[in-house]
């Protein structure tokens, strides 16, 4: 945790936009901005003090004053930084633009051990320089102090330094410094990846040095060791798939719950189809529509004597399908007649080509069934009725005398139309 920093008032900082915040991976110590934060004045306190630096040794305030009228009218083109100088071509009265530089001097590898020292030992200024801000202990040291700032222009006007194109160079990179305070220390010698990763080092020895009993050096072991291939022991064997599934749990009923069959129901199908999945490697009843699904859960209970709690269940399914109870207990009776084949065969009248079909209705005549009139796939004669599946089955259905009211019957389906009657 880092120890408790005294706040002072933040000041609204711009931030760089985002093609001038890239640092290339090839060269860490040189950074051009096309596109410089707008405005004139500086935001921070820092940026302040680079102003400063370059106004104490001003000798026109006429200059400035131009010089600032330049920035603010987008005369600074390109700024590039590398170690000790920013440069940037500044437009002024004449066609051709003037090469402008503004010269610091950068730390020498001795400095910067210090300096990378005293930022690593001290967590709010490490924390600050973190959050892109110039910490108050390294200020004395990185801001350039009165006369440090050095401006040079190509321009005719050299007599009494700094001209107006230095100027407007000094305002907009102040800007620049602003929003990013690693541009400062860059100008020292520099560039952010390699500090921060010096800073990453240094700050992880302190950490090591303060833990009670920590050794001098990181303990490890080399990498080709870590990356060895070693000698895995075996998976143990497939446990084998059981003969059934076991009883689903007691359910109490309770009035805020589900319906304890309801829930006897859902466990005992999911139990059926998991020792499916496992023991063939698909999903019987996957492929299902919800209409379906609900068929198949409502067969499991035939309608023939339906306790009060499976007239809940065939409710339930048929209010959540859209059908009527009716509905999904002819359905159900399909279900238990062949399965989904079966449905379909109640639910998908067709017309079949001509053969079997037409081969049908003198079997069925020849074996003292009586005569069956056609109707697409169904032949029908008073309370019988056969369908024929597209898979080439027969399959039983019965009615009341004088109504059309078609239920499957219990029999199985059948390839002989005689034998599907029975």
């Amino acid at each position: 945790m880092r120890p408790h920093r005294t706040h002072r008032p933040r000041t609204r900082r711009p931030r760089l936009p985002a093609e001038a915040r890239v640092i290339t991976a090839r060269d860490d110590r040189r950074r051009t901005f096309e596109t410089v934060p707008a405005g004139v004045d500086a935001a921070t306190w820092w940026g302040r003090a680079w102003v400063t630096a370059l106004e104490a040794r001003a000798h026109d305030a006429a200059r400035l004053a131009r010089g600032r009228a330049y920035a603010a009218e987008g005369h600074v083109d390109a700024v590039t930084v590398t170690p000790g100088r920013i440069v940037a071509y500044v437009r002024g009265s004449r066609a051709r633009p003037y090469r402008t530089e503004l010269s610091l001097a950068a730390f020498a590898d001795g400095a910067w051990a210090e300096l990378l020292e005293a930022v690593a030992a001290d967590p709010a200024a490490l924390g600050a320089l973190l959050e892109r801000e110039v910490p108050q202990s390294l200020a004395q040291t990185v801001l350039p102090g009165a006369g440090e700032l050095v401006a040079r222009c190509s321009c005719p006007d050299v007599a009494r330094p700094p001209c107006k194109h230095a100027a407007a160079l000094c305002y907009r990179a102040a800007r620049l410094l602003d929003a990013d305070p690693f541009v400062l220390l860059l100008l020292r010698g520099r560039g952010e990846r390699e500090l921060l990763e010096e800073l990453t080092r240094r700050n992880a020895a302190h950490a090591a040095r303060e833990q009670p009993g920590s050794a001098p050096d990181f303990p490890g072991v080399p990498a080709r060791a870590a990356v060895a291939r070693t000698v895995l022991p075996p998976l143990p064997a497939v446990p084998a798939a059981p003969a059934a599934i076991g009883l689903p749990p007691a359910y109490p009923a309770d009035p805020v719950a589900p319906d304890p069959l309801a829930l006897d129901q859902l466990a005992t199908d999911a139990a059926a189809r998991a020792l499916a999945l496992l023991t063939t490697g698909s999903d019987p009843t996957g492929g299902l529509t919800p209409w379906q699904d609900a068929v198949r859960l409502a067969s499991a209970h035939p309608t023939a004597g339906l306790t009060g709690a499976a007239r809940t269940l065939y409710r339930d399914l048929a209010r959540a399908t859209g059908r009527t109870s009716t509905d999904l207990a002819r359905a159900a009776a399909a279900w238990r007649q062949g399965g989904l084949p079966a449905l379909t065969v109640l639910d998908e009248p067709w017309d079949p080509p001509a053969g079997p079909f037409d081969r049908a209705r003198p079997a069925l005549l020849a074996a003292g069934q009586g005569s069956f009139r056609p109707d697409r796939n169904r032949l029908t004669a008073r309370t019988r009725q056969i369908r024929l599946s597209r898979e080439g089955l027969w399959y039983g259905y019965e009615s009341r005398p004088g109504t059309e009211d078609w239920w499957p019957t219990p029999a199985p389906a059948s390839p002989d139309p005689v034998t599907a009657l029975r």
